[in-house]
């Protein structure tokens, strides 16, 4: 018996990633801190290294609306994503918005 077995691909992409889900529930939390991530700190470290310093609550906007977009796709395909996530993450894009709205940026006083 196996654990884990290997989704039918002549499907299309949609239908393999919700028989990922399906199989792995945590699989669209990972894929979504994974792009967050990657957002965050790519976009971060790119600017560290260009600019000299580096806009954290503007990055964190940016990846969060990275995911919330990502999310919004994601819900297109039922069974993909819960009603739960998006909220979360809405919620989240929410507070990185007002983090950014009331941040003062590096020339501001």
């Amino acid at each position: 018996m196996s654990t884990y077995s290997i989704p039918n691909m002549t499907d299309g992409v949609d239908n393999l990633l919700v028989d990922i889900a399906t199989q792995l529930p945590s699989f669209i939390w990972a894929l979504l801190l994974f792009v967050y991530g990657v957002v965050f700190l790519g976009g971060m470290g790119a600017q560290q290294n260009k600019v000299g310093y580096s806009d954290m609550p503007m990055w964190s906007l940016l990846s969060s609306l990275s995911i919330l977009i990502l999310c919004f796709i994601f819900s297109l395909k039922e069974g993909l994503i819960n009603l739960e996530v998006l909220v979360i993450v809405f919620a989240i894009t929410l507070l990185n918005s007002f983090w950014f709205y009331l941040s003062r940026g590096r020339n501001e006083k």
